[in-house]
This record gives C-alpha cells, structure tokens and sequence, in this order.
C-alpha cells in the first residue's frame, strides 16, 4: 500500500482527533489546500503563486565586459526591485557597488519564492518552518522599505511571536503590499494589534485569520494611504469592517470572501469605487452614503438560516453606481431609498436607479415567483444597457412554465437595453419563454450572446438546446445578431474572482474574456 503524503495543514492533534471520531484528516486537508489555492489564485490580484521556476544565468559576452554593472544606480536598483528577493540578494557577491544597489533597492519579498531543496508545492509543516525562518531573516537584514510582501506558507499559529516582530518590522520598514495568509489550523489564529501600525500600506489582503478586537485600537490607528482591502475567511466581529473602513480615508476597493457569522455591512465612504461580497453569510448590505462607488458585486452568497440570499440589499446613496451583480429576484430583499422592491409594486420615481448601465441578475427560470420578479427588478434600473442573466438550476418547478410576462410588459421593464448575455442555457421552458417575451418587447436590443450550460451537466444534448434557441429566436422582433456559445466550465459557472471587481480598465466585471473573443 502507498504511503500517504503527509498534511500540508493539519497539525498531529488535529488530524489525530478527527481519526478519533471516524474523518478521513486527508480528506480535510486537501479541501483545506484547494481553499488556500482558491483565495491565493482567485482572490489576491496579480499574486505570483506558485514558485516553479529560478531565474537562469546567461552566457556572458564574448568580450568579457560588463555591461550591466555600467548601468545607472537608479536603474539597477529598479531591476532588483522586481526580482524575487533571494535571487537580488544573490547580486551582492559580485561587488561592493552591487551590494550598496542591493540595500537600497525595495524588495519583493514573495515566500513561495523561498526554495529549499527538493521542496514542492504545498509546503509541509516542515518546509513551512524552513521558510519562516528565511522570511525573519530577510526581514532583519535588509533596511527596507519593501515594495510587496507576500506571505502565504506560514502555518503561523506555532510561530506567533515571529509574526507579531514581522508586522513591527514592516511597520518601521515602509511596506506597501501586504498579503499574509495563514496556512491552518486552527482557522482563527489571531492578528496581532501591530498590523494597524503599519500605516504605509497602499494594499492589503488577510486569510484564515482572527481580526483584532477594533474597538480597542483608538481613533489614531489608521491606513492614510490604504486604497486595496480584502478579507478572505477572517473571523470577525460586527462593526469591525465599518470600523476599519473608517480609518480608510482614500480607500477605492473592499473585497470581502467567506464571511461565516452574518455580515451587517454599512457602507460610508467618500473615496469606495468597488465593493465585492463573496461566498459569505449575510444579513444586510446598507450602502449609505458611497459618492464614489461604481460597482457592487454580491456573488453566492447566503442568509444566517443557509437559505438562497434573503437577506436585505439596501442602496440609500449610490449617485455613481454603475454595474450590479448579482442579484437574485425573488431571494434580496432589495431597497432603494426607503421603497422595497416587491411584485406588483405600483410605478414609483424613488424606487429608480438611473445611473446603473450594467445589471446581472441570477434567476431560477424554475421558479415561476422569482422568474416574474426579473421584470419588476428590471423596472427599477431603466438606464441598464447590458444585461446579465445567470440561469441558476432549480431542481424544483412550481407553477406552470409556460411564462407570458404579463404582470410588467418588458416594453416599460428594459426600454434601453441594446445587449443581453444570458448564462447557462439549458433549454429549460422557463429559459425559453423569457427569450420569447425578451425578443418580442425589447426595442432596442441589438445583440443576445447565449452561453448554453456545459452539456456533462445538463439532461439536453446540445443539438436539442440550439433547437430550443432557435424556437425562442424565431419572432419578429428578434435582436439582429443571436450568438451561441457552448461552456467548458463548472455547473453553474466559475468562481468569482476579485481581479474582476477590480480591473477598472473593464468597463463590465461580469463580462468574461472567452466570450467577448467568440461574440
């Protein structure tokens, strides 16, 4: 029988105890690392994860002169700068010059850069403990400032001292990127306070971690500089991110990922341009007075009961708010002002949002309550140019789905809509009879790209799905140009991704790079 490999997160006692009571530890364990992979490669932008190659050494010139040395100070300090930090310090047993380029430079410091012999990735307990005692090395041995300090391969909860004199340092040592990231468990390994002194920093992104008790760290800590904040499966108390959020005064981006006590969020800011929620228990989304904000993007997330999303979504001053995603008809409870968005609600002008251009709603065409809302919450957006609609699976039906629309003819719902993306076409009648009415009453839509459900996950072979299509697109008022796609993707589609909600070079987050190419 093969030998196992050993944990790469959990510790003996651990595993140990969930032997005792009948789990497989290994199977906790790898959930724990496609977790880890999750946050590192889906939820941290531009993170350079894993390490799998090392710079390599060219031939020198043929005349033995060396050019690179010639180059100006400022400039070899630059490219030290963007080297992983073990191969820039190796520059300094070339010379003298090299070593003064190399304490004046601002390193990256990335640990999953930090090789140790036949070391691969996931890093072990032991390999962790090898590269915790580099990290603290490097820390003490150059004078800073760093530019990006990645730390992801710490199982930190046995090395807390080294983290609380880690944040000291590069608090004294001016860095400006931050990622920790804590390799469990337990899950809740707490902060240390000294994470609030580090008032360089321009982004920071936390996992796995217990946040500090706010309340105690007084008005005078503050993030001055903070513009990029994200918390990924922190544990947290209520007020904590409005707390810290306050101390934020040019923050543009709040991203916030497996929240598990029931968000209450209240969003007061004069500088938030994007706001993203995902994979998270919620109560209630305030956005209360956001001048700035463009984008709120709430992705899979849940009510404290662990029911579909029904909980409250309340947009009280948003006069910027561009794109918003992913609502879900029937299951937010969605204000705006003081008027709940509820069906068969009367025409009313504060129940409006005229600045919204890009809307994605998530809707089970199954359910013929909520597949009837999507008018009704269509009515409250009327400048929507480009509208989202992700099919979610319902494995239950109620009512008959053969869907007319009637209650708000799509004529008054989307009077300005000239694109539409649909996602997850199954075929389903409920899918199809809302292209109908869509292609009937739309007057302006120019465009209708349908991406059709991976067909591993659906009961319709992909010949019947283009048949249904081209039922629902044979009206008179169809858009011009009707584009099919097929997905390769997961059921139900891919994880969000925060380097979505913040890539504003993209006017719309929801818009994914496959089907702009095809469409």
């Amino acid at each position: 029988m093969a030998r196992r490999a050993p944990f790469t997160n959990l510790d003996p006692a651990t595993a140990a105890d969930l032997q005792s009571k009948g789990f497989d530890p290994h199977e906790l364990d790898q959930a724990t690392e496609q977790l880890l992979a999750y946050i590192c490669i889906k939820l941290i932008p531009d993170f350079p994860f894993p390490a799998t190659e090392r710079l390599t050494v060219l031939p020198s010139s043929s005349d033995g002169v060396d050019r690179i040395s010639r180059l100006p100070r400022a400039l070899l300090r630059n490219i030290l700068s963007r080297l992983p930090v073990t191969d820039a310090a190796r520059t300094t047993v070339l010379s003298s010059r090299w070593r003064t380029i190399w304490l004046s430079a601002h390193p990256v410091l990335v640990d999953s850069y930090l090789r140790h012999g036949d070391y691969v990735w996931p890093p072990t307990p032991a390999n962790s403990a090898a590269i915790t005692a580099d990290v603290s090395r490097i820390l003490d041995a150059h004078p800073g400032p760093f530019s990006r300090v990645h730390l992801v391969c710490s199982h930190m909860n046995a090395y807390r001292p080294q983290l609380a004199r880690w944040l000291q340092l590069l608090a004294a040592k001016g860095v400006q990127d931050l990622v920790l990231v804590n390799r469990p468990w337990p899950c809740d390994v707490p902060l240390p306070d000294a994470l609030f002194t580090v008032n360089t920093l321009v982004r920071l992104y936390i996992g796995l971690w217990k946040l500090p008790d706010t309340a105690s760290l007084g008005s005078y800590r503050t993030f001055p500089h903070l513009r990029e904040l994200g918390f990924c499966n922190v544990v947290m108390e209520q007020g904590d991110i409005d707390a810290i959020v306050a101390r934020c005064p040019v923050l543009e981006v709040l991203s916030i990922q497996g929240g598990h006590k029931g968000l209450r969020l209240r969003i007061v800011s004069q500088s938030l341009r994007c706001v993203q929620i995902c994979s998270s228990l919620v109560e209630d989304i305030a956005v209360a007075k956001a001048p700035c904000l463009e984008r709120l993007i709430l992705h899979g997330c849940r009510d404290m009961a662990g029911g579909v999303s029904s909980f409250k979504v309340r947009i009280l001053d948003a006069p910027k708010l561009h794109a918003f995603g992913f609502l879900e008809p029937a299951n937010h409870v969605l204000n705006i002002g003081d008027t709940i968005v509820r069906a068969r609600m009367k025409e009313s002008t504060t129940a409006i949002l005229t600045s919204v251009k890009i809307l994605s709603l998530n809707v089970r065409f199954g359910i013929r309550s909520e597949a009837e809302m999507v008018p009704v919450f269509l009515k409250c957006f009327p400048n929507v140019k480009r509208l989202h609609i992700i099919s979610a699976k319902c494995n239950q039906s109620t009512g008959t789905l053969n869907l007319k629309f009637k209650e708000v003819p799509f004529e008054i719902a989307m009077p300005g809509i000239s694109e539409m993306y649909f996602h997850e076409f199954r075929g389903d009648e409920g899918e199809v009879a809302f292209l109908k009415s869509v292609f009937k009453s739309a007057a302006v839509l120019e465009k209708a790209v349908i991406m059709m459900a991976n067909p591993s996950f659906t009961p319709f072979s992909t010949d019947e799905t283009v048949s249904k299509l081209r039922n629902a697109s044979e009206v008179s008022r169809a858009p011009s140009r009707v584009v099919a796609l097929e997905s390769k993707g997961p059921e139900g589609g891919k994880p969000w991704s925060f380097q979505k909600g913040t890539d504003f070079a993209s006017e719309d987050p929801f818009l994914e790079a496959e089907i702009v190419g095809k469409a």
